[in-house]
């Protein structure tokens, strides 16, 4: 199951949608079953996040705490939580000319991805081939 909470009110999004996706996202890696919460927020509350857990001053697209762990005894695991922040997605999609709803497509892929375990800036492109994959597969 995925929550969507949408933290901003700047930008109207289709919260329901991006949770099926997300939803298909976890079937498509063989972690259907699990739990996530996707954020939306603004650039302020993500310049704060990436400045605390990252040391960097600046708001970034997307951020993914893993906790992997019950949230109850006998509940399916959570695997965490995927951080998106809306203006920067907005403003990558309209540099890559690209609709929004992709751009939050490919970023839930990206975080989902982390929140099980893979690290682009580690595993010699694991990462990136596996989302490739998952984007010629599930975005249209």
């Amino acid at each position: 199951m995925v929550s969507v909470v949408n933290r901003q009110r700047k930008y109207r999004v289709n919260a329901r949608a991006l949770a099926r996706f997300a939803e298909r996202v976890l079937r498509a890696i063989g972690s259907d079953g699990h739990t996530v919460t996707i954020a939306l927020v603004g650039d302020r509350a993500m310049r704060q996040l990436n400045r605390d857990f990252r040391g960097v001053d600046r708001p970034t697209d997307v951020l993914a705490f893993p906790l992997g762990e019950p949230l109850e005894p006998d509940a399916p695991i959570h695997l965490g939580d995927v951080i998106i922040s809306l203006e920067t997605a907005r403003r990558y999609a309209a540099r890559w000319r690209i609709p929004l709803r992709r751009e939050l497509r490919n970023l839930i892929i990206h975080g989902v991805l982390h929140l099980c375990g893979y690290d682009h800036e580690t595993d010699n492109g694991e990462m990136r081939r596996l989302e490739r994959r998952l984007r010629r597969a599930l975005i249209p």
